[in-house]
This record gives C-alpha cells, sequence and structure tokens, in this order.
C-alpha cells in the first residue's frame, strides 16, 4: 500500500461507545497518517483508554452541552489545527467505519490537482448487508454516482481552508450536517466531489424495525433543520424533500380519508398514487444502480420512510416553536454512533 504523506493529511474520528469499531477504525486510520484525533462523545466502554493506548490524541467531549456529530467533527478540527498547523487535508471518519487501504491516496492525488475542490468522499461499503434487510436498506443508501456532487456523509476528506472557509460544521444540527456545510461551501464557490473508489467500510448493525424507523426520523428532522435554515418550502435547499415528506406523509393520507368519508369509498383509487409512486422510486433506483436487486424492497421502505421522516419534520418544528433543545435521535441498541 502506498502511504499517503503524512503531512498533508490529519485523520479526526468521532464515536461513542463503539467498541470493537473503533479498533479497526483507528487501526486503518494509522496506516494513512501520523496525525489522527479521536473525540469522543460519552463513552463508557473504554474507547478513549483504547485510543489512548494507540497513540491517538483523544478530545472528551463536555456532557454539559448536548452531543452531535456536528460538535465532535469541529471540535477534532480545532484540536488538528492546534497541534499539527500544517495539515492541509482532514479525513472525518466515524468510529464505526474503517478505512479502506489506498482510498487516502487516491483522495489526496484527485485533491492536488484539483485546487476548486473542498471535499472528496468515495464510496461507502457496508460491512454485513445480508445480516438484515435495514443493513441491506443502508447499503443502498450509500451508493451514489462519481463525479462533482451537491454533497457528502460523515465520512469524507475537507481541504483545511474551505472548512476554515464557512466555520467548519453547525454544532446544533443534530443530523444532515454534512450536506448542510457542502451547502455553503458550494455556495461560496468550492466544489463537492465523489470518486468511484471505495472509501469506508461502515457497520450500521440495525436488527429491528425500530432502528430503521428512528433513523428515518433523523433524516426528517435534518431535511427539516435544513431547509428552515436555508429558504423556504418553495425553493431552496432541502425545500423538494421536506414537500415530498409532506405530501406522501400527511397531505395524501389526509385527502383520501376526507375524499372517502365526503363521496364513498370510490374514493379509495387515490391509494394507487402510493403505487405509482413505488413504481416510479423502484425503476429509478434500477437506472442508478443498472440492477433490479432489491429495488422493490428500496422502493417499499422508501414510501413507508415518509411517514417516520413527517414525524421528524414534526419535532423539529416542535422544538423550535416551544424554544426546546433538540437532541440526538440514536437508532443504535447501545446508543453507540453518530452515523
Amino acid at each position: 500500500m502506498t502511504r499517503v504523506p503524512s503531512k498533508g493529511l490529519g485523520i479526526v474520528a468521532i464515536g461513542r461507545n463503539e467498541g470493537a469499531r473503533l479498533r479497526k477504525c483507528i487501526a486503518s486510520a494509522k496506516q494513512a497518517s501520523d496525525f489522527i484525533v479521536y473525540v469522543d462523545s460519552g463513552s463508557t466502554d473504554g474507547s478513549i483508554d483504547y485510543a489512548k493506548s494507540q497513540g491517538t490524541v483523544v478530545v472528551e467531549l463536555d456532557s454539559d452541552v448536548p452531543f452531535t456529530a456536528a460538535r465532535a467533527r469541529n471540535a477534532g478540527a480545532r484540536k488538528m489545527a492546534e497541534l499539527w498547523p500544517n495539515v492541509e487535508l482532514i479525513h472525518f471518519v466515524d468510529g464505526d467505519c474503517e478505512i479502506v487501504p489506498d482510498w487516502c491516496t487516491a483522495a489526496t492525488e484527485f485533491m492536488a490537482t484539483h485546487d476548486d475542490v473542498g471535499v472528496i468522499c468515495g464510496q461507502r461499503i457496508e460491512r454485513y448487508p445480508e445480516k438484515s434487510i435495514y443493513n441491506r436498506l443502508c447499503a443502498m443508501d450509500w451508493f451514489a454516482p462519481a463525479g462533482d456532487t451537491q454533497s457528502c456523509g460523515g465520512d469524507s476528506i475537507v481541504r483545511a481552508s474551505a472548512f476554515s472557509d464557512v466555520d467548519g460544521f453547525t454544532e446544533t444540527m443534530i443530523a444532515g450536517e454534512e450536506p448542510e456545510m457542502c451547502f455553503r461551501m458550494r455556495q461560496e464557490g468550492w466544489k463537492v466531489h465523489r470518486l468511484d473508489h471505495p472509501m469506508t467500510l461502515h457497520d450500521a448493525d440495525m436488527k429491528r424495525f425500530s432502528q430503521w424507523w428512528r433513523r428515518a426520523m433523523r433524516s426528517g428532522h435534518a431535511y427539516a433543520e435544513g431547509q428552515a435554515r436555508h429558504g423556504g418550502l418553495i425553493r431552496g435547499y432541502r425545500a423538494r424533500e421536506v414537500r415530498s415528506i409532506v405530501f406522501w406523509g400527511l397531505a395524501l393520507p389526509v385527502v383520501i380519508v376526507v375524499a372517502v368519508a365526503l363521496a364513498g369509498p370510490a374514493c379509495l383509487i387515490l391509494i394507487l398514487l402510493y403505487g405509482f409512486q413505488w413504481w416510479n422510486i423502484r425503476a429509478g433506483r434500477r437506472r442508478l444502480t443498472g440492477t433490479a436487486a432489491h429495488t422493490s424492497l428500496y422502493a417499499t421502505f422508501c414510501l413507508l420512510g415518509k411517514f417516520a421522516e413527517l414525524l421528524g419534520v414534526f419535532r423539529y418544528w416542535f422544538n423550535r416553536i416551544f424554544g426546546r433543545k433538540s437532541y440526538l435521535i440514536e437508532y443504535k441498541g447501545n446508543l453507540r454512533s453518530h452515523a
């Protein structure tokens, strides 16, 4: 494996009770860089001691302030700048992910010849998609076409100067902070690019429907907060996603119920609109991936997810209207991860 020049790349890993996953994460990080910061959000499983034993710089977040992945990443970036100000690229990685060998080499070589790219990512790969349908859905979610794109996920390499231009992540966001930061970067003239190269191995560890449901709720919360920050419902950031959630999760069901009450059971034919949308999602997924494998599963859960996402939208607006803080919507059984 070709080693990335350590002076150019630093790695910020974040986690909360990741256990064996963190061990793999740190081991893979050490293969790519000499400059590693691990930011911990209240772990009780020995993660902090393990990271220190590996020679990793550890930042422990104050539990008096609500934990968010955005807050953890910003803290890691600040520590990186304090200790190693010459680091030009920051690789953010979640503690439940393992960096794929040679990914950092491919990414840094691309960044060296594309000065206008502020963020680069690759393909996140789900480690155990066969273990549950929910892991399989995650694996399908991760796939995205290569080239210039709108946003990245939690694993990405960010140019330090671009990160500074937008003051990093928005720390109060409990989810969706990466696309929101990319949106602000693109407004400043930076590009976001995805390589067709394996980047990280991720372990969703989802075994129950309730975990998937809470993850979908979190997505709805993220869409609502992003839309509220950067535009109205007609245009602007995340407006299309919020309109879709409200239409399929609330407006259409209400219309069907009212129509049946006023005009009779014949109006139940409106339910066919969900069938048409299911078919459109399935066909779109097949065009994107070039295969029909699991497209019916994906379309089914995309539609079902609108109802969970709607709850996330309601949660965001309830908290905002009543001045309440938003806390993490965690989906793993032992509250281990930000991802």
